[in-house]
């Protein structure tokens, strides 16, 4: 069943979720430490950790919390190539087939309506689905985006193969039509976005998202803030518990008025200063996403931050070059909150070279993985083979968040100190 696929927690109730993925920030925490302790690293160990784990925080909202979901096209259960859903099976087994979400408790209704209408739009198109690209086809994923605030953005993926420009006028009038005068109206849209992608993922810049119909942008409030967010930015999934990890994240980065905040992999400027409780002298943003720092520039703006800069480009390439030229005598805290790939080896190293950080925040939703690595390279002692110099942060103290309820997935929230 899907569910037990996707959301393997689910028929749990909420207080045994958090116990299992308590247990399992344990083990992850328990792991960190022996491979710390074998590359020379002594350290105090409060219950046999690396340092204090505190207790999960729940998420605020536990059912229906995404305000993203990706949707993929491909052959149902019954059979039909233009099913849309999530995946179950796997490609080694080759039972691999496209569920409906119909029952995922973590899926909002909104999310499940646009793709039920998507699916009834395909079914009706005389064009089949992509689902290998070298064996043709075009219609193929379908990205859903809400906010708090009613907003709904739609994003379809298509692949052109040979259609000329009449073609592909045609099929982006279809869709249009479908959901603005068609059944798909019902869904309410306010953005229709058409991205024609020849790759599996593709950025604004290769391949540019078409406004079909509605707004740019949806807008969400994130602490009193009002957040722009572009089709392709990111945006914490849990908007509720971003609220609740941010605040978090403020707390311990203990700024004071003349802290300067480098927030690498900032996404859309989550970790903007909350005016008026938020005594920071200048907060610095790195993000690989255009788009997202178009949208964080506009969100300081209109929130009234003025201390804000952007930086856009591979944090491995722009990190470098500002760290190695920094002449600030200010305190300096460093939160990094990459994706599950983690951090390119360039941006670890930049960050221990840089002696004036002495506080830095690591959030990673998967920490077991590349993560590990990352923190292994952020501790340990000084190694020439290894290139790795600098005075080694040591773990303060974990907090775990619960981003993903039903998942067997958190946030994890590491304070490395020096």
């Amino acid at each position: 069943r899907l569910a037990d696929v996707a959301t393997p927690l689910w028929r749990l109730p909420y207080a045994e979720q958090l116990q299992v993925k308590y247990q399992r920030q344990e083990k992850t925490l328990r792991e960190l430490t022996s491979r710390l302790e074998e590359a020379g690293m002594e350290m105090h160990k409060p219950g046999g950790l690396c340092c204090p784990l505190r207790p999960i925080v729940p998420s605020p909202v536990i059912n229906g919390y995404r305000n993203k979901s990706s949707f993929s096209v491909n052959r149902g259960p019954d059979g039909n190539p233009k099913t849309v859903g999530l995946y179950v099976g796997t490609g080694r087994a080759r039972n691999i087939v496209c569920v409906r979400a119909d029952h995922m408790e973590n899926i909002p209704a909104k999310h499940k309506q646009v793709a039920q209408c998507y699916e009834q739009f395909l079914r009706r198109s005389p064009l089949r689905p992509c689902i290998l690209f070298h064996r043709g086809g075009h219609w193929r994923e379908l990205v859903v985006r809400t906010s708090a605030r009613g907003h709904t953005m739609a994003i379809v993926t298509f692949h052109p193969q040979q259609l000329g420009p009449e073609a592909l006028a045609a099929q982006k009038a279809s869709l249009k039509d479908f959901f603005t005068q068609g059944p798909g109206a019902a869904c309410a849209l306010t953005s229709l976005y058409f991205q024609e992608s020849t790759m599996t993922r593709c950025a604004h810049e290769q391949s540019p998202y078409q406004l079909l119909f509605g707004e740019q942008h949806i807008f969400e409030e994130l602490l009193g803030l009002r957040f722009r967010i572009s089709p392709d930015a990111f945006f914490q999934v849990n908007t509720r518990g971003a609220e609740v990890l941010y605040q978090e994240v403020g707390k311990l980065s203990r700024a004071a008025g003349d802290t300067v905040l480098l927030d690498v992999c900032c996404g859309t400027g989550g970790q903007q200063p909350k005016p008026p409780c938020s005594p920071l002298s200048r907060v610095i943003g790195i993000e690989i996403v255009e788009k997202a720092v178009e949208d964080a520039r506009w969100n300081a703006a209109f929130n009234g931050i003025s201390n804000c800069e952007f930086h856009a480009g591979k944090a491995e390439t722009v990190l470098p070059e500002l760290l190695s030229a920094w002449k600030d005598e200010r305190p300096l805290v460093a939160v990094l909150n990459p994706s599950r790939a983690g951090l390119h080896p360039r941006v670890v190293r930049a960050v221990r070279n840089c002696a004036p950080i002495r506080r830095l925040l690591y959030v990673s939703c998967k920490p077991e993985g590349e993560a590990m690595r990352n923190l292994l390279e952020l501790c340990r002692p000084p190694d020439a083979r290894r290139r790795v110099a600098g005075e080694p942060f040591a773990p303060a103290l974990a907090v775990p968040f619960d981003m993903f309820p039903h998942t067997d997935h958190c946030e994890l929230l590491l304070l490395l100190t020096r």
